[in-house]
């Protein structure tokens, strides 16, 4: 789920942190500039992990504060496709179960990918299981808040980076807004024995 990401990147310490330790500084801004943010086909950056190598600092005229290139390892959560999870269900709609496993939401459970045979109940909002047995079928509801077990199948991430309008989006912007697109988002599966949400599954 977790992985050792090696970057490189030019960090400026301004003039008022030189009394700190160079190394306490160069961390406090790489976790403010990445900590919580998606790298476009890397993942979601959590926290600096270590600082391998430091290169010469320099102060360019003009500006006071120091510029160095880092070498350094980050925990970035990109999980490898086939690898089971386990998340609350955050919501239902008719393009399948949301999952959110706390610090990470944008994980979607497409129709086709859930138990077979399955319905989306309008009334109740939620997706349901229709559990055949030897006395018919049952009806296992997909509640928001329980926990699912799920397997990555597939992943997908959007450079969202500003770019400018072409002439064309320029003259529709002012009618009405573009979706906002997730940087990166997971595609879940639980249509094989053992996933589902959990309940499901308990040993009596």
């Amino acid at each position: 789920m977790f992985v050792l990401v090696e970057m490189v990147d030019t960090v400026r310490i301004p003039p008022w942190q030189f009394e700190r330790k160079l190394n306490d500084s160069i961390a406090e801004e790489l976790n403010k500039k990445l900590a919580n943010k998606v790298v476009y086909n890397v993942g979601l950056c959590i926290c600096l992990f270590d600082i391998t190598k430091l290169e010469d600092a320099y102060v360019f005229p003009g500006d006071g504060a120091s510029h160095t290139k880092v070498h350094f390892r980050y925990v970035v959560f990109h999980p490898f496709l086939d690898e089971i999870l386990i998340g609350k269900i955050k919501g239902c709609s008719p393009e399948g179960v949301h999952v959110s496993l706390g610090f990470f939401d944008d994980i979607l459970i497409p129709p086709e990918s859930l138990q077979q045979p399955a319905k989306f109940d309008e009334a109740e909002q939620v997706w349901v299981w229709e559990y055949e047995t030897e006395e018919g079928a049952h009806d296992l509801y997909m509640d928001i808040g329980e926990e699912v077990r799920f397997r990555v199948v597939d992943e997908s991430f959007v450079d969202t980076s500003p770019t400018g309008p072409s002439s064309a989006e320029a003259a529709s912007s002012s009618e009405e807004l573009p979706k906002k697109e997730a940087p990166y988002m997971l595609m879940g599966s639980i249509s094989e024995p053992g996933l589902g949400l959990l309940s499901w599954w308990t040993s009596s």
